[in-house]
């Protein structure tokens, strides 16, 4: 099969593309062929090997010391169920789905091997593959930070980042739990984020929210570039701080400030499952959720669409399409 592929840590062109043996599903895995995925942020993240410094040492173990270990990256897809294994139920040959790869990666090939306990779900009627593929990462995560938050109808919620590819979600599903939402990003994003359904845009190049004397219930830091201390003071009491992004400094402050004060701050890694990509699925087939893509890319440019995406400039998603 055709795969993207790289054998030691560095910029977008140590990636290369190069014939790899298709997977072949275990008892309890299923085999999709992919037809769309996406490069995130974590993508290069992982390529470059620039993680914060509490995950450095766990992560380097498992990813591979001196070279990646796991040599195809790719963190969504979308596509068809080619074969399963004999134990799995829950899908069958044929089956057209959506899924999140992981920490396994393994998405930038035209086959890729997931565990039936993985997230995956039949992919909603009413997406194409690539908006599809766009759906896994920032929805899951967007979605596992809200709920931890409680969000009751009528809150404020502000999202920091909210043109992003978790940004774009979040504010989506604020305003379905009914919360009352502020996107903050860019100038040229404004409408966007105004489109997925926000109450209130703010330009962070024209105005700090942390600054203007608004409170709200929860504050979502998509990014991990806010500030800590300023965003604390700009929580209601017993409001929220979502770090999907923290940093060490985040983290031991975070921890500080849970235990200590009537502010809680969330930054534990997302966690989810088949029942949460379900719900999300549910959600856009009903018209109330949509995922954004930026720009899409062949196989072929996935250099190119590393190097767009580490800009960290991107509008919601990045599609890599067909496979």
């Amino acid at each position: 099969m055709k795969a993207v592929v790289f054998s030691r840590y560095g910029p977008p062109e140590v990636l290369h593309i190069q014939e790899a043996a298709k997977p072949t599903p275990k008892d309890h895995e299923i085999l999709i062929r992919v037809r769309a995925a996406t490069v995130t942020a974590g993508d290069c993240e992982i390529r470059r090997f620039q993680v914060p410094l509490l995950f450095w040492i766990p992560i380097r173990i498992y990813m591979g010391v001196l070279r990646p270990r796991i040599r195809i990256l790719g963190q969504e897809a979308a596509g068809e169920v080619e074969s399963v294994g004999g134990s799995v139920t829950s899908f069958k040959p044929g089956d057209r789905v959506f899924a999140i790869t992981d920490a396994r990666f393994g998405a930038h090939a035209e086959y890729v091997c997931l565990p039936d306990t993985a997230a995956a779900a039949m992919k909603p009627v009413n997406m194409t593959y690539e908006e599809a593929a766009c759906v896994p990462v920032g929805g899951l995560n967007a979605l596992y930070f809200l709920r931890k938050a409680r969000i009751r109808s009528g809150g404020k919620v502000l999202v920091h980042g909210a043109s992003g590819s978790i940004g774009t979600f979040a504010v989506q599903l604020a305003k379905y739990f009914g919360a009352h939402v502020t996107g903050v990003c860019g100038p040229s994003n404004q409408n966007l984020v105004k489109s997925l359904g926000a109450d209130r845009v703010i330009d962070y190049t024209r105005e700090d929210f942390t600054r203007n004397g608004e409170t709200y219930d929860v504050i979502f830091d998509t990014l991990g570039k806010t500030s800590f201390s300023r965003s604390i003071r700009s929580l209601k009491k017993n409001g929220f701080y979502l770090l999907a992004a923290p940093d060490l400094g985040h983290t031991v402050r975070g921890v500080w400030t849970t235990l200590m004060g009537r502010r809680r701050v969330i930054l534990s890694w997302a966690r989810y499952g088949t029942e949460d990509l379900i719900f999300l699925k549910e959600l856009i087939e009903a018209g109330k959720l949509t995922s954004v893509i930026d720009r899409r890319y062949p196989l072929e440019r996935i250099v190119e669409a590393h190097r767009y995406v580490e800009k960290g400039h991107k509008k919601g998603n990045v599609a890599i399409s067909p496979l």
